[in-house]
Formats: C-alpha cells, sequence, structure tokens
C-alpha cells in the first residue's frame, strides 16, 4: 500500500520526496544543508553527482510503502530509467528543516 506524498509526517522529508517525483532539482538541492553527504547501499557517495545520475537525469520516482522514525526513514518502490524498479530504504538526517545527510540503499 503506498502512503500518498501529501501525508508523510515528516515536513522537509515530505518536501524531498516531491521534488524528485517532480524532477525538481532545484527544489531537492534546495533542502540541502550546506555541505550535505549521502551514502548508497552503505558506501559514501559524490551527492551532487549521484543525485544526478540516479534520479534527475534518470527520472527517478518514489512510491513510498511506510515510514518510521518520524517520518525520517522511508520504504519505498523506487523507479528510475537505469535500474527499473526496487524496493529501497531512505533514511534522512534533517537540522534545522534541512537535509544534512541521507542514505538509502536496498530493503
Amino acid at each position: 500500500m503506498t502512503i500518498a506524498t501529501a501525508k508523510l509526517s515528516d515536513p522537509t522529508v515530505r518536501a524531498a520526496v516531491t521534488a524528485i517525483n517532480a524532477g525538481d532539482r532545484a527544489a531537492f538541492t534546495a533542502l540541502l544543508a550546506p555541505g550535505a553527504t549521502m551514502s548508497d547501499d552503505g558506501s559514501d557517495r559524490d551527492l551532487h553527482d549521484w543525485i544526478d545520475r540516479e534520479i534527475f537525469s534518470s527520472r527517478g520516482h518514489m512510491d513510498v510503502q511506510s515510514e518510521s522514525d518520524h517520518g525520517r526513514a522511508l520504504v519505498a518502490n523506487y523507479s528510475n530509467e537505469t535500474w527499473g524498479e526496487m524496493r529501497t530504504a531512505w533514511r534522512f538526517v534533517v537540522e534545522n528543516d534541512r537535509i544534512s545527510r541521507f542514505e538509502t540503499g536496498q530493503a
């Protein structure tokens, strides 16, 4: 069962998922804290290169299946034109309404 993006608990995470699904790189990057970091399957990656390749240039889309940790941990069916669809886990660290780190990987 998919959770509507508008129903996600954390407003910053909700805005991030909205930006991803709209293909709005500017809105997504505006949510990032200075010096934000990320990891994919446990390995730190270059954040801007990764979001361009895995989200925006490949038309990434997230259908959230569940949330926990006050809306900062998600399980989603994530799809893009490169990899197709996969079940993924996302964990966001939010400080002062900005994302300072996110971690994703197969769920």
